[in-house]
Parts: structure tokens; C-alpha cells; sequence
């Protein structure tokens, strides 16, 4: 089994936008109605899935769809401001001369992504962007991609930073990458049990390298080579 696409969720995986997610959701939840998060609480969230995170604030799930659109329009007006996660430009142009072709699946604006991989100097090694895709949906769309790239499942791997990008990538039988730097916690990415749990995006240079990876199939268990 060969692996040809490498596909990144984009908030907390490629872009550190934690902080500016906080601070928006925070300045929006009197006008929606939801409860904000202070400090002390903040690190809390990261053990807790989006479907916990939703019921622990109380929100109306009618207001959900809302909320993630100013969340998006929001941050636009900050997209410039913020950094790629340490080391992932590096790592980025290095898969892309391997020969991976790589892309990026996000429930963020289209528009935004664009805005920050050309402030970095990026844009250049992805090869597809799927933005704007529903909380729950991103299953969905990498189903979609491997009908429209005429791809098996086999042939993917996706990485993200939050429980429900593990779920997505489960739901569409490719391999799923769990990463420790954004959103969720080690702790709360492991009980989903990804294929792969890094701490760095070295370490992702580290599984590709391993010449087991080609060999795995159902009966060698991810957690068994996490870095």
C-alpha cells in the first residue's frame, strides 16, 4: 500500500489560531447567548470533544451554524496576524518534494486560508483546498475527495488536531493523525485512537519514514507505532 496525499484540517493543525478563537468566541457569546471561557478554563477544553464542548456552553444548537460563520468573518480581520505552527513550513515543503501531493480540509473560510498560506509563503505546495465544510461534515468531503481524485483509502492520510478529525478520517477508512498542538489534548486524541499521535510535526517525518508503514493493515494497531 502506497500513500500519495497527506491532507491537513487547517485551525490548530497548520495555523495557531487557538488563542484567536478564544478571544472571538468569547466576544460573541453575550449577543448568542452562551457562556464564556476564562483562563483557568481554557485548558479544560482541550478534553473535550466539539460535542462536549457544545453542551458544556449551553448553547442553542440552532445557533451553532451562526456562531461559526462570525467566527469565520471574524477572523479574517486577524488572519495576517497570526503564525504557522513551529516547524510545519519546513515540514510542509519537505513532503511536498518527496512527491506527496498535499491539500486541506477545514470548516474555516476559504478566503482565510488562502489569506494565510500567501502571507507565509505556502500556497505553493498545496495542491487542493476543501474550506467551509460543516462542525460534523469533514467525513463527507474526504469521501469526496477520493471519488473526485479517483483515490483509494489507502492512499490517504489525515491530520488534525481535534477528536472529530480522528472520527472523520475513521468514518472514511483512511489513516487519521492526531496532533498535540492544537485544540485537543494528547489525552482526549488518544480515546479516539488515531492510527498516529505526535507531539511535533517531525514526528510526522518519522512515520512516513518507517518503512512499516506500508506493510500495516487492520491488524497492526496504530498505537503500537506512535511516536
Amino acid at each position: 500500500m502506497t500513500l500519495k496525499v497527506i491532507v491537513f484540517d487547517f485551525d490548530g493543525t497548520l495555523a495557531d489560531t487557538y488563542d484567536a478563537f478564544i478571544e472571538i468566541a468569547n466576544s460573541l457569546s453575550e449577543e448568542f447567548g452562551y457562556k464564556p471561557v476564562n483562563e483557568k478554563e481554557q485548558e479544560n477544553l482541550k478534553n473535550l470533544s466539539a460535542r462536549d464542548l457544545i453542551k458544556q456552553s449551553e448553547i442553542s444548537v440552532f445557533k451553532i451554524p451562526f456562531v461559526l460563520k462570525r467566527l469565520k468573518s471574524e477572523l479574517t480581520s486577524k488572519i495576517k496576524e497570526l503564525e504557522p505552527i513551529q516547524d510545519i513550513p519546513h515540514c510542509i515543503e519537505q513532503l511536498k518534494s518527496q512527491g506527496y501531493s498535499l491539500g486541506i480540509i477545514t470548516s474555516n473560510a476559504e478566503e482565510n486560508v488562502l489569506s494565510f498560506l500567501i502571507h507565509h509563503e505556502l500556497e505553493q505546495f498545496f495542491d487542493f483546498i476543501y474550506a467551509g465544510t460543516t462542525l460534523f461534515g469533514k467525513h463527507k468531503i474526504i469521501k469526496r475527495l477520493l471519488k473526485e481524485k479517483q483515490l483509494l483509502s489507502h492512499e490517504v492520510m489525515y491530520i488534525g488536531d481535534e477528536t472529530r478529525d480522528i472520527n472523520s478520517a475513521k468514518k472514511s477508512q483512511v489513516k487519521s493523525v492526531g496532533v498535540t498542538w492544537g485544540f485537543n489534548s494528547g489525552e482526549a486524541l488518544a480515546k479516539h485512537q488515531p492510527d498516529f499521535l505526535i507531539n511535533s510535526p517531525y514526528e510526522l517525518m518519522k512515520i512516513l519514514d518507517n518503512s512499516q508503514y506500508n506493510l500495516m493493515d487492520k491488524q497492526s494497531h496504530a498505537n503500537s507505532l506512535t511516536i
